[in-house]
């Protein structure tokens, strides 16, 4: 039987493309208060069930559903942008 996961995905009001994904909406209790300083106001982007055959965007599915399970949250930040080797010289 697959293990199914509920998500509430917050976006960050500071952070551009950071997300915060809870077990439970408004379930902010087992994110660090520092963390939370620095993400600003979460704004909801959405529910969903996580579950191993799952495909999210940018995350592992299963790494998220770990810290869910271990941390209470999970992180996703920010794309790392590589500069276009092409432009230039």
């Amino acid at each position: 039987m697959n293990q199914i996961v509920p998500c509430w995905i917050y976006r960050s009001s500071r952070k551009d493309e950071m997300f915060l994904y809870l077990t439970g909406e408004e379930a902010f209790d087992d994110v660090p208060k520092l963390l939370m300083e620095q993400f600003g106001s979460p704004e909801l982007v959405m529910q969903l069930d996580l579950h191993p055959e799952r495909r999210l965007a940018r995350e592992e599915v299963s790494k998220v559903i770990d810290n869910l399970q271990q941390r209470g949250f999970h992180l996703q930040m920010p794309p790392v942008l590589k500069p276009d080797l092409y432009e230039g010289g």
